[in-house]
């Protein structure tokens, strides 16, 4: 994996956990308040989680590979 590649992929790990952090914020006053949107609430736990996986596969590309 080329420097260019590593950088990249650092940088749109930093703006995905920010969202993600965002949204966990966001999803918490939401679920604090009694008369929430739940179709909103529910979309938002739906992108928390797209983001969380999206997160995992780019960490995983940062692990290289060892052949034994």
């Amino acid at each position: 994996m080329k420097s260019d590649d590593i950088s990249e992929i650092t940088r749109l790990l930093g703006e995905l956990r920010e969202e993600h952090r965002d949204l966990d914020q966001a999803i918490n006053r939401m679920a604090m308040d009694q008369w929430q949107d739940q179709l909103r609430l529910r979309r938002m736990k739906k992108r928390k989680l797209k983001l969380k996986d999206w997160i995992a596969r780019l960490e995983s590309k940062l692990i290289p590979d060892l052949d034994a």
